[in-house]
């Protein structure tokens, strides 16, 4: 029996085992870490014959050596063990590519970009389902690529024939319903239509061979540079998931992918919200008059698809979304009113600025998503002013000058958290700004930030990190969940349950 290791002991890591042992594969998993919930998880897979090491590291010695590795995405991909199982001839991939292995005769959307890429990779899969296809969202965002895989059981044009006639005789795009009934879900529910996957960076760099059929790219800016070393190699890094991508969506208003332009991506569909005039090619997508406008070839007559205020998401960035999840349900071919219901109904997407609470005319706000500089630029430039805003963290290696100058001109004061609040407070200083706090603590933070509220007549707090969440918690979502937590204890006023997790804390 042929031996795989996966390494990382996650959710696709996990999923990975489970998909790798159902091939048939010798399957071992490690983790360098260990706790009572990976101990829990080792017991679970070891019932299913996985056999799983915490607290120790893959060693690539002695004969019984493994003839596949399948790295999670938190991996480092230069790890010196890894280097070694290439320089061995071992095969090195990521979870991602293992997924694709098993789910290529799919349609697949592969959605990359620095910033963006959740709300819109959440959107187009909200369009997809409201056009009655079974479209999960994997990877970055839901489940984990292999999660997908273990979903499916492999069906031919001749299944998919039959979902069609069970859906009512007609393909589900062209399908003019937009919920299917109990008993329709229950015929099609083992089945799988489109793919549509969050691509980081680490995930494209361990995936050799995977080719969506629609590759978007929202955002680039410099981010991750501590592990992809040079802005070139990062943007080499997402490009090759465009260059293996049938069709291409590109964001037009991006400062950096509009510079590379049609030059090197001369077959793309360009966005903009800034209207036709500023369509970086002749086909594309763009905003006019309050609606999305469709033109998709060079002498195609232009044709409005949506209204703009559909979207219930506020700010530009968020238009820019829209425009390319439209951009991807139009090259798929779904129709105008499974889109509109769809972003009708679309809520947004957890820990982006995601509304929590209103107390006393003052909204609070979750952009734990925010963790680097140009994310939580755009953050802050989409609420009200004057806003009070929470920042700090694990600092990132960035250009901060347009989030500081978005600082001056909106954030009445900015409380500092984590690791990063002294750097960070001398940086303001450095521009001029003086009303910041450093209060340490999201604990400490909460209060403050609501007294300062009252002070200045804030209408909004915001908690925009520009930063990591790794110093005081596991991800970004844990440190969100925790700022909701203590919002709406604040607003239900649960002032002796709050005081003693506060003093707690102090």
């Amino acid at each position: 029996m042929s031996k795989a290791h996966v390494i990382g002991l996650g959710k696709s890591g996990v999923a990975a085992a489970r998909l790798l042992k159902r091939e048939g594969w010798e399957v071992e998993l490690s983790d360098g870490n260990t706790s009572e919930t990976l101990l829990q998880q080792q017991q679970e897979l070891a019932a299913e014959q996985i056999t799983v090491k915490l607290g120790q590291s893959l060693e690539l010695n002695g004969d019984n050596l493994p003839q596949l590795i399948v790295v999670s995405p938190g991996v480092p991909w230069d790890i010196p063990v890894l280097i070694k199982a290439r320089q061995l001839g071992i095969e090195t991939i990521g979870e991602m590519e293992l997924a694709w292995r098993n789910l290529q005769s799919l349609p697949w959307v592969g959605i990359t970009g620095t910033n963006g890429k959740t709300t819109t990779t959440a959107l187009i899969a909200a369009i997809f389902q409201a056009a009655q296809l079974d479209a999960p969202a994997c990877g970055n965002i839901g489940y984990a690529a292999c999660e997908v895989a273990l979903s499916y059981r492999g069906q031919g044009t001749g299944d998919r024939e039959q979902r069609d006639r069970e859906r009512g005789g007609v393909t589900p795009i062209q399908n003019p319903k937009l919920v299917l009934s109990k008993v329709e879900v229950s015929k099609i529910q083992n089945h799988i239509d489109w793919v549509i996957a969050e691509v980081s960076s680490y995930q494209i760099e361990s995936s050799s061979s995977l080719a969506p059929r629609i590759g978007v790219w929202t955002t680039f800016t410099p981010d991750h540079l501590s592990r992809h070393k040079t802005l070139e190699n990062y943007y080499n890094i997402k490009a090759k998931l465009l260059h293996q991508s049938e069709l291409q969506v590109f964001n037009g208003d991006d400062a950096y992918l509009s510079q590379q332009g049609l030059s090197a991506w001369p077959n793309a569909y360009w966005t903009s919200v800034r209207g036709k005039d500023f369509l970086i090619s002749e086909k594309g997508f763009y905003i006019e008059d309050g609606w999305v406008v469709e033109k998709l070839t060079a002498t195609s007559a232009p044709e409005p698809i949506v209204k703009v205020s559909t979207l219930r998401m506020v700010g530009e960035h968020n238009q820019q979304n829209l425009l390319m999840a439209v951009a991807t349900a139009r090259l798929a071919g779904i129709n105008r009113d499974a889109i509109a219901f769809a972003i009708q109904e679309f809520p947004g997407v957890p820990h982006r600025l995601e509304h929590i609470c209103t107390w006393e005319g003052i909204d609070f706000i979750n952009d734990s998503k925010a963790t680097n500089y140009d994310a939580a630029e755009v953050g802050l430039a989409s609420v009200k002013s004057p806003a009070i805003l929470i920042a700090g963290g694990e600092a990132k290696a960035g250009d901060d000058t347009g989030w500081l100058a978005q600082i001056q001109t909106k954030a009445a004061a900015v409380l500092l958290i984590g690791s990063a609040a002294p750097a960070f407070a001398k940086r303001l200083q450095e521009v001029g700004y003086y009303s910041y706090h450093i209060v340490e603590t999201m604990e400490r933070a909460i209060p403050k930030s609501a007294e300062l509220a009252k002070e200045y007549q804030a209408p909004v707090v915001l908690l925009s990190p520009a930063c990591a969440s790794f110093d005081q918690y596991p991800n970004f979502e844990v440190r969100g969940d925790r700022f909701r937590q203590l919002c709406l204890a604040w607003a239900g006023g649960v002032r002796l349950q709050y005081n003693s997790i506060l003093s707690s804390s102090l």
